[in-house]
């Protein structure tokens, strides 16, 4: 055989043999991510769910080494930029995966990357196993961040007797998903460029406007026409925080908000009652207030 010839059989058997070795690698660690959804409105929480399955056969061990960090997200907007950490510098306790075991870990990605613009993200999961001293990275996951629709604005005083008044833009967005439109609510302070909170308050019927009222300490009080027949109340506080939520449906009468003496705010008319197993089961593929992953450290 030529010389000629025998150069390039050469790279393209080392090319193999790499190839090989590296995808018995990766075969050893198996990295994935995943969302509830692929639509998200702008500065709601963006929960990542991330799974690593130990198929190695032996335990393995997961921490930090020297200038590597075991556990991380690499985001990439549409046009190509890398989307960098808002904090790069975290330490995070190490974990123990057994042979043949899995380890997940749900993170909100929404207070660790600045993803404040509109458009299309891809979003891969990485690990570093010390064991093997490489990186194990999951395939890339597309998610777009959207806004909604603007339905209902209000600017308010915090109350306190501080020198400078601090404010907060209340803002109720109405978002269409692939099977129903969602109602969301924003906290914000405007002039600090301080987002408190977007939450998802679940289904919303367009052809029912929401009912919003202010109490004496501007605290939010929302109710909202989630299925027929049937509303759910929200109260939430300046901060961003969700003191109470409750289920309503007609029975004689359709419930309402109403003002009482010292700016009490409550429902009026209608039942309360607990979802039963149809309900739960329908919200369970919803996102919920109270759902809060297990934080990355700088958060």
């Amino acid at each position: 055989m030529r010389r000629s010839t025998i150069l390039p059989v050469v790279v393209l058997l080392g090319a193999l043999i790499f190839g090989a070795t590296a995808e018995r690698c990766s075969a050893q660690v198996r990295v994935d991510i995943s969302f509830k959804r692929k639509l998200y409105v702008l500065y709601e929480p963006l929960i990542a769910t991330v799974t690593i399955n130990n198929l190695s056969g032996r335990p393995l061990l997961l921490e930090d080494a020297e200038h590597h960090r075991w556990f991380g997200f690499t985001i990439e907007a549409a046009d190509g930029r890398l989307i960098p950490p808002i904090n790069p510098d975290y330490s995070l306790a190490p974990a123990a995966v057994g042979p043949g075991e899995k380890l997940s870990r749900a993170v909100n990605l929404t207070p660790l990357f600045p993803l404040d613009e509109f458009g299309l993200y891809r979003v891969k999961a990485t690990v570093y196993a010390p064991s093997f001293d490489r990186y194990f990275s999951s395939p890339p996951l597309a998610v777009e961040i959207t806004e909604g629709r603007p339905i209902w604005q209000e600017v308010v005083g915090v109350p306190g007797d501080s020198g400078r008044p601090e404010l907060r833009t209340i803002t109720l967005l109405s978002h269409k998903l692939s099977r129903s439109t969602r109602l969301y609510v924003r906290i914000e302070d405007k002039e600090r460029g301080k987002i408190y909170a977007t939450h998802q308050l679940g289904p919303f019927l367009t052809f029912g406007t929401p009912e919003v009222m202010l109490d004496a300490r501007n605290e939010i009080h929302i109710l909202q026409n989630s299925a027929p027949k049937q509303f759910l109340y929200t109260h939430l506080g300046l901060q961003g925080e969700v003191l109470g939520q409750q289920a309503y449906r007609e029975a004689g009468s359709r419930p309402t908000l109403s003002k009482q003496s010292g700016g009490v705010i409550t429902v009026v008319g209608g039942q309360a009652f607990v979802p039963g197993e149809e309900e739960a089961a329908a919200e369970a593929q919803a996102d919920k207030l109270g759902d809060r992953p297990v934080p990355l450290p700088g958060q």
